[in-house]
């Protein structure tokens, strides 16, 4: 089978002019296309710095001071002397109890003591008498000895009469009830003309300090372990001292830090967990007794930390941590890394990345690890953690 023809020469040329004819008469048809250039990129260049490591735990609010408010005496009451739910002081008449059966008690032992003080006086006087007699031997040695011995008799009546005295009057006292503490009072549990009695189980009411209040968290025993661990190992320093800040139930952050007091020596066999305590004042009363709040605590300092911004670290299909970074000659290349915890919006890393390194923050989507890109640095905001991506490179 014969091969077709081929085309000579001038017909080559000629085909050619037509086509470079039709090209010039249309302007707008598609021209070939071109190399592809470098994509822009906005990038993060890594710096180790100082980070304070938190822990957020979980916790509730109780009072600073808690006095239950219960009768002495046993009484009907007469008065209740207080506004449910105001505030009181230390000191302050709460409930005013019938006391006429203890004041007939104290005008008792007051007669007594005026009785016993009678009655030393005599004494005094016999043993002066006594005294000045036996010296003229007028009086034998025994009547003196019985006129010293009534003296001092006399003496001890007065010094119980007193005590008894003493005593009605703090059972007089015990008729009228007042607060131990200063804060804010709840809800009485009696009313007027309730009969009470002494030491009784229920109470009549109760008085709160709130501020300041304390927060009760708790943490993992595990945890506390592995904080350990990196301390004695040099790559965490202890954050004693670190102020505590807490975040209430709607998110919001309280305006006031607290201060850790207290770490419980014990850990709870059934949850594994030991107790922290937190002291934060409380002067607008925002926070009271029972309500659940968070609270971010400094475990430790890391004195060369690595932070990446969260968006710069993706997850590959087999759930292994990567970052695309740019090399020294402008390819991008992939890295897997080990990141630990957050700390604001970036990720604390542990392997992987080093100070230096170019991380990608934007363009992620439009580029593949070899590619050529165009690199823009990220600055960040004033007085944020957050990144400012300049205009040319948001697409």
């Amino acid at each position: 089978m014969s091969s077709p023809p081929r085309p000579s020469r001038p017909a080559l040329l000629g085909f050619l002019s037509a086509a470079v004819l039709v090209l010039a008469c249309n302007p707008g048809a598609a021209a070939p296309p071109e190399a592809p250039g470098a994509v822009p990129v906005t990038v993060v260049t890594l710096k180790s710095e100082s980070v304070l490591l938190t822990r957020e735990l979980p916790g509730r609010t109780s009072a600073f001071l808690v006095a239950e408010v219960r009768p002495q005496v046993n009484g009907i009451i007469e008065r209740r002397l207080f506004t449910e739910g105001g505030l009181v002081k230390a000191g302050q008449p709460l409930y005013q109890l019938s006391d006429a059966a203890y004041r007939a008690d104290h005008l008792s032992a007051q007669a007594a003591l005026d009785r016993a003080k009678a009655s030393l006086s005599v004494a005094e006087l016999n043993a002066r008498r006594s005294t000045e007699l036996a010296e003229q031997a007028v009086v034998s040695p025994q009547d003196h000895d019985r006129a010293v011995v009534a003296l001092r008799q006399a003496e001890a009546d007065v010094k119980a009469a007193q005590a008894a005295l003493q005593r009605a009057s703090v059972t007089l006292d015990y008729a009228r009830i007042v607060s131990p503490i200063s804060g804010r009072i709840g809800r009485s549990s009696v009313t007027q003309g309730a009969l009470v009695t002494a030491n009784q189980p229920q109470a009549l009411t109760s008085v709160q300090q709130l501020d300041p209040v304390y927060v009760d968290l708790t943490q993992s025993s595990g945890e506390l372990l592995r904080l350990r661990k990196e301390v004695a190992a040099g790559r965490l320093e202890t954050a004693d001292g670190t102020p505590v800040t807490l975040l209430l139930e709607d998110g919001s952050r309280y305006a006031h830090a607290g201060k850790l007091t207290f770490s419980d020596v014990s850990v709870d066999p059934s949850t594994g967990t030991f107790g922290l305590r937190v002291l934060v004042p409380n002067p607008d009363n925002v926070l009271l007794p029972g309500m659940y709040v968070r609270a971010q605590i400094g475990n430790g300092v890391r004195e060369q930390g690595l932070l990446v911004p969260q968006q710069g670290v993706a997850r590959d299909p087999k759930g292994h941590a990567t970052a695309l970074v740019v090399g020294k000659d402008g390819k991008v290349e992939a890295r897997v890394v080990k990141v630990s915890q957050t700390v604001g919006d970036r990720w604390l890393v542990e392997e992987g990345l080093t100070a230096g390194d170019r991380v990608i923050v934007e363009g992620l989507q439009k580029v593949q690890p070899g590619a050529q890109v165009e690199v823009t640095e990220a600055t960040p905001e004033a007085g944020a953690g957050a990144l400012t991506v300049p205009a040319s490179s948001q697409h």
